[in-house]
């Protein structure tokens, strides 16, 4: 009975984060693929800098709530003691990839589904596909072997674990509160970064936008932290926003309600994304529903959910599941991962543009 009224907390927690996720995100366009064409074609930076924004305020947040004890980052999935750089790098290049032929990430076409663009719902419906088979399905041996070959066992470098913390401490003999200097120093470049130009000084939204979806991540560590019970019958780490495999997973949910009624944190924080969007469309009067524009378009946009789905499965995470969850956490692989779906984003960009020159 304790085990099923936490469970039934963090499903609502999880609802009430994520219509604050979906709505921020729907009302103020924050959006991962948007940001780096933004960048390549207009040379406008602001986008990025509230992804920036958001990262940085999730990462203070994370760590503080852990300093104090509300969560044990430790826990999460991040900071385990395998190092996958294969997985890291061509998981985030498959994702950064795909992002840019779908029209956006997983976490944008929610809340386009939210607004009515039922192009965006298949987006979803495939990357949850995708991710599950690359999970257990078809494509999980393959992916397994690729891991098995390739990921990096910390421990026989005396570490215990991904984190910077832990790599500057083993690196530097550095000792207590690293993490928290860490921290304070990465996010203080960061904030100079973001803050030094006037375009985004004098952008409230775009601020508002950075600190609204770091401040949903953060929510969501601490809720989970709280929840977390390590003597419980079955225990669930503690975890924040990320949309790939939760996709997959509310898939299966609808399909399996009976067998377990109450969702986890990251099923429904996916549903509540989706009211949130849907409200603020429609408080907006967008509320639209839309669709593919022709054949190219559909093949483009499935093909590119194809890659986000395996591609965020091999790399542990998303725009936000890894380049802002898990940048919170300091963990290693979240920094290659963000690096990656960058460089993904850009080759991407690079090859529509082709596309649509051909196509033309």
């Amino acid at each position: 009975m304790k085990d099923l009224l936490a469970a039934g907390g963090l499903a609502w927690a999880g609802l009430f984060i994520g219509i604050a996720f979906g709505a921020i995100v729907y009302r103020t366009n924050f959006c991962t693929m948007g940001s780096i064409s933004d960048f390549m074609n207009f040379g406008d930076w602001n986008r990025f800098r509230a992804w920036i924004l958001a990262a940085v305020t999730a990462l203070v947040g994370a760590q503080v709530l852990h300093a104090y004890g509300v969560v044990d980052l430790r826990q999460s999935m991040y900071l385990g003691t395998t190092f996958n750089w294969f997985g890291h790098v061509v998981g985030g290049l498959m994702f950064g990839f795909g992002m840019v032929l779908a029209g956006g990430c997983a976490s944008k076409n929610l809340a386009r589904a939210g607004g009515g663009d039922l192009r965006a719902l298949m987006t979803l419906l495939v990357i949850g596909i995708a991710a599950y088979m690359a999970i257990g399905g078809i494509i999980g041996p393959v992916r397994a072997m690729a891991e098995q070959a390739t990921a990096l066992d910390l421990k026989r470098f005396g570490l215990a674990h991904q984190g910077l913390g832990e790599i500057t401490r083993k690196g530097f003999g550095l000792s207590a509160g690293r993490d928290l200097i860490l921290a304070s120093t990465i996010a203080a470049l960061a904030l100079l970064y973001c803050f030094k130009d006037a375009a985004f000084r004098t952008s409230p939204v775009h601020m508002i936008s950075g600190l609204g979806v770091g401040l949903c991540v953060v929510a969501g560590w601490a809720v989970t932290g709280l929840a977390f019970d390590d003597m419980a019958t079955k225990p669930t780490p503690p975890i924040s926003l990320t949309y790939v495999r939760p996709t997959g997973d509310a898939l299966e949910w609808l399909q399996r309600y009976t067998a377990g009624p109450v969702p986890g944190f990251g099923v429904a924080s996916f549903f509540g994304a989706l009211i949130g969007a849907c409200g603020a469309a429609l408080a907006m009067g967008r509320f639209r529903l839309t669709t593919f524009s022709n054949a190219a378009d559909t093949r483009r946009t499935l093909g590119g959910a194809v890659l986000m789905g395996v591609g965020g499965v091999m790399a542990l995470g998303c725009t936000i599941g890894q380049a802002v969850t898990g940048i919170s956490t300091l963990a290693l692989g979240s920094f290659v991962t963000f690096a990656a779906i960058v460089a993904g984003g850009m080759l991407g960009m690079k090859h529509l543009e082709r596309v649509m020159m051909a196509e033309a």
